[in-house]
């Protein structure tokens, strides 16, 4: 872990979470793979074409950290089964732009914020919602399909289901 990184769990906090594909490429660009990560996901999240914003409670057993592991792993590995195989039978991501071989998806590290207020629940979820817009994806966050804006703002499904927490 990064110095000056801390986590505190087994306080009952949300969690804002924050994570990057390997060398922040934008290896979730496409409608399939954003679609993926979504569906593999079971909160609501936000998936960027080179990051992903989730904001989620701790889990019953093990750690925030331990939940995604296993969704990051899920993932990649999902990603992986589409893709051709490469030097030895393994299965590859791609290249990047330099034509060296992907060897994971993800970064290893993830930025984690305690959300301990209803204040900060809304500010974290404005932040998800806007990102899109921020990074001139899309107009309006509802033409985002993969953030959970339409749960919040028209009370109706979106690609995935969540738990609303405000």
């Amino acid at each position: 872990m990064p110095d000056g990184l801390k986590r505190y769990y087994g306080r009952g906090d949300l969690h804002f979470v924050t994570f990057r594909c390997c060398r922040r490429l934008d290896l979730l660009r496409t409608k399939r793979a954003r679609t993926l990560f979504v569906g593999t996901c079971a909160s609501a999240a936000s998936a960027m074409p080179n990051h992903v914003h989730v904001l989620m409670s701790e889990p019953a057993q093990g750690t925030v950290s331990t939940v995604l592991q296993m969704l990051k792993q899920r993932v990649s590995r999902k990603m992986r089964k589409r893709k051709k195989r490469g030097r030895e039978g393994q299965l590859t991501l791609g290249f990047d732009a330099g034509g060296e071989e992907l060897r994971s998806f993800w970064q290893a590290r993830f930025y984690d914020f305690n959300v301990y207020s209803r204040g900060k629940v809304k500010e974290k979820l404005n932040y998800m919602h806007a990102n899109p817009v921020i990074r001139k994806l899309v107009k309006h966050p509802k033409d985002w399909p993969w953030s959970s804006w339409s749960n919040y703002m028209r009370g109706g499904a979106g690609l995935i289901e969540i738990d609303a927490v405000l």
